[in-house]
């Protein structure tokens, strides 16, 4: 009888997956991870390059390179323009 028992609860209990498991895992964290790296990537883009480009197309719109060399001239910084 007590047997009986075993082979009934041991029926029930459903078998652990074994094969593929890896694969099955894997084909998981590869998708999440393309998923989570595409929106790192599109922050990046939109929280930092975006705004960095136009600080530097800001300041480059009105930037006079001949008057900072004056004023560098004039301030002493460099030892061969007098």
């Amino acid at each position: 009888m007590s047997r009986r028992k075993t082979t009934m609860a041991s029926s029930s209990l459903t078998k652990p997956q074994m094969r593929g498991l890896l694969a099955k895992r894997l084909r998981f964290h590869i998708v999440g991870a393309f998923v989570v790296s595409l929106g790192v990537a599109a922050f990046y883009k939109f929280a930092v390059a975006e705004p960095r480009k136009k600080a530097y197309a800001d300041f480059y719109r009105n930037y006079d390179s001949i008057k900072d060399f004056e004023e560098m001239r004039k301030a002493g910084i460099f030892q061969s323009a007098k």
